[in-house]
């Protein structure tokens, strides 16, 4: 088949690259150039460097014949004569705090699209085509959709939702062996299209295939993601913070215990100091002003948003309450700017938060170290005299008054030999990921501070 996408993000170029993958011509299209021909270079490390994402680089240079990038609009018009989908891949960023999705990049994408549509086929618009909803969406998205093609004459079209659930750092994985793929159309035409682009995975047994109307779809999409952010929520701020009262509690024994109910599960027993990223707290907050614009109440969606911020600031505030420690003229190591390991992608990533909180108590030095998100994160916090970046975790720690930990990196885990066994200082270690949990003995014997989600105030 031939596909194309709108839009190169991480929802946009792996899906993609799974479309080539599964042999389908595969046309991308975005404005950012950069972006572009950092993708479509044909150079692993290139790519990466642009969407780090494990074995995406592999899979767009292997299947370079299959996949093109582009930014030329004149590309997409020649391409549309043959296209079989289209998928929207645009971002839908909430609208300051409010939970309304910000639709703009969508629309003026679609408004285009609309135009380019009608003039395929010489303008006789002979050959069908499906609009897909790859990006998270409102519920109602679909008949805003249409109603843009009918207002340009667009004919033989229909819109279909798809909504996608990978998870990022595993998205590769994830999406060559997928749990579902859900599918939402109206009419038998669009679900036979839709079969066609999924045919591998439609003829797995080992993948649940759901076909769903398009509303479905999308409300699917947000309720999931709405209850993975509820399960996090009650970890942190039920059971992690009962672990942190009781000084016989340890969370890791806590955990055996509640996830070995097979009604309860394993998912989301990761005692952490903030819930990041680009979907958990955004759907959960669409989901909300969705109901409430509709008349409904959503308090239990809007605690659980609130739980997840009182986590981040009840973590930070620990430091003066339980250590006595005083920021002011301190210098802080920073470790981990990603929202999570896997990832170069800061979106709702807990260090945005970390140094403005920093900065605002005026400390000498924030000192910050990631594998991969860093030039992200350098866009936001430029290098000054306040914020130093370094190349390795402990160029970051060795002068450090206060260690925090932000992201689950694995490599942190040996970070206790360095503290225990180099550093002059015997900072206070803030450790919001429980990665250095299996050594908080041995650091306290060797005299350290240790406020860890999770645990009480270790000295």
């Amino acid at each position: 088949m031939n596909i194309l996408y709108i839009g190169a993000g991480f929802v946009g170029t792996c899906s993609a690259a799974i479309s080539a993958d599964s042999g389908h011509n595969v046309l991308v299209y975005d404005i950012d150039a950069k972006k572009i021909e950092k993708l479509g270079s044909g150079d692993r490390d290139t790519i990466e460097s642009c969407l780090y994402e494990k074995g995406l680089g592999d899979m767009l240079v292997r299947h370079a014949d299959r996949i093109s990038f582009t930014t030329q609009y004149t590309e997409v018009e020649h391409f549309l004569d043959t296209c079989d989908a289209v998928f929207m891949c645009l971002p839908t960023p909430e609208v300051g705090e409010s939970g309304e999705s910000d639709l703009s990049f969508y629309k003026a994408a679609a408004n285009e699209l609309a135009v380019a549509l009608t003039k395929r086929n010489n303008g006789t618009q002979e050959k069908r085509i499906v609009i897909v909803n790859k990006s998270t969406v409102p519920i109602d998205m679909v008949d805003q959709t249409a109603h843009i093609m009918d207002g340009h004459g667009v004919k033989a079209y229909g819109v279909v939702s798809n909504p996608e659930f990978l998870v990022e750092g595993k998205a590769i994985q994830g999406a060559m062996k997928p749990d579902r793929i859900v599918v939402g159309a109206w009419t038998p035409e669009d679900f036979a299209v839709m079969r066609n682009v999924y045919q591998r995975f439609y003829d797995a047994p080992d993948v649940k295939y759901l076909e769903v109307n398009p509303k479905e779809a999308a409300a699917g999409k947000l309720l999931a993601n709405y209850y993975l952010f509820a399960k996090l929520a009650v970890c942190f701020d039920v059971i992690g913070r009962t672990a942190e009262t009781f000084s016989d509690i340890q969370f890791e024994s806590i955990r055996k215990i509640v996830a070995s109910d097979a009604r309860i599960g394993g998912w989301g027993f990761y005692d952490s100091l903030y819930a990041g990223g680009s979907c958990l707290i955004k759907d959960a907050r669409s989901l909300s002003y969705q109901l409430q614009t509709n008349g409904k109440e959503a308090t239990l969606v809007n605690e659980t948003y609130t739980a997840n911020r009182r986590q981040l600031e009840t973590f930070l505030a620990r430091a003066e309450r339980e250590a006595g420690f005083v920021w002011q003229g301190k210098k802080v190591a920073l470790l981990g700017t990603a929202f999570k390991r896997d990832t170069n992608d800061i979106r709702n990533t807990p260090s945005i938060d970390i140094a403005h909180f920093c900065q605002e108590r005026n400390v000498e030095e924030i000192a910050i170290y990631d594998p991969s998100a860093l030039p992200m994160f350098q866009e936001l916090f430029p290098a000054s005299a306040t914020i130093r970046y370094t190349s390795h975790e402990f160029d970051a720690i060795k002068d450090a008054d206060v260690v925090i930990l932000a992201t689950d990196w694995p490599q942190f885990r040996g970070l206790a030999d360095v503290m225990i066994g180099e550093l002059k200082k015997k900072p206070l270690v803030m450790d919001g990921r429980r990665m250095l949990q299996h050594r908080y003995h041995d650091l306290q014997e060797a005299g350290f501070g240790i406020i860890a989600v999770g645990s009480p105030f270790l000295s």
